[in-house]
């Protein structure tokens, strides 16, 4: 079932990364969110590329929440101080909380929290559960060696029909929201 996206969870990396760009680009994120009024939903930390979303995002007015876990907020993330952040018992209640709250998802660079994001998403539409979009943040390239691995999952049979899936993938945040509405306008809505 397709709908128009009132709220977007962004998965990322909880670190800002070596390339300067990566933060820059979740900053553009934040602010094209906030004046789309399209609510964020994410990890809830105030670390890396995902407090700089967060943060960009109130900072110019939009919607955030934040789901995290115990475990994370004791480890490694301090919850984000200036936004409701809900703290849920392990990663897989965290991630469905996610899911239900979201319309849709960006991807930007990240770790193996952000590949284990959004891979289920894609287990999610290739076996039928999910409609929801995935919209990768293609960062200094950085998600072409992903692009890659799916090609060759589909040249070796593992990916029988790549229609399954609902990605769309930008160079640049400007170009990512122009999908983004784009896919709001074909909705009809």
């Amino acid at each position: 079932m397709k709908r128009k996206l009132k709220s977007l969870a962004v998965y990322c990396g909880h670190t800002v990364g070596l390339d300067p760009q990566f933060e820059r680009d979740a900053v553009r994120i934040g602010e094209l969110l906030a004046q789309n009024k399209i609510k964020m939903i994410f990890g809830g930390g105030n670390v890396g590329l995902m407090g700089a979303t967060a943060t960009s995002a109130i900072r110019n007015g939009g919607a955030v929440m934040g789901v995290t876990t115990h475990n994370v907020v004791a480890k490694q993330e301090p919850a984000h101080p200036d936004i409701m952040v809900e703290v849920v018992d392990g990663v897989n209640e965290r991630k469905q909380r996610m899911y239900n709250m979201s319309d849709g998802f960006i991807i930007l660079p990240g770790g193996i929290g952000t590949l284990n994001e959004f891979t289920d998403i894609l287990t999610m539409q290739q076996i039928g559960e999910s409609g929801k979009p995935l919209f990768f943040m293609n960062t200094a390239k950085f998600w072409e060696p992903f692009g890659c691995l799916f090609t060759a999952m589909r040249s070796n049979g593992f990916i029988e029909n790549p229609n399954d899936y609902h990605v769309h993938v930008a160079d640049t945040p400007d170009d990512l929201f122009k999908q983004i509405l784009a896919y709001n306008k074909n909705q009809g809505l």
